[in-house]
């Protein structure tokens, strides 16, 4: 999952809506940094959670 995620993508945690939208700052094996709108700076562990990626269409 980590190959199609890069830094600067749009991304939203599945089981944490509340969070907001969040950019990702940085892809190291299956961690994932990101920095929601509501919930700041979280390492993201992708072999546990798979981030839903925003259409930026929708933007």
């Amino acid at each position: 999952m980590t190959a199609i995620i890069e830094p600067g993508m749009r991304v939203r945690h599945p089981d944490r809506p509340e969070w907001g939208t969040g950019q990702v700052q940085s892809v190291v094996g299956e961690r994932i940094t990101v920095n929601f709108e509501h919930a700041g700076k979280v390492l993201i562990n992708a072999a546990v959670v798979l981030l839903d990626i925003e259409d930026e269409a929708r933007r």
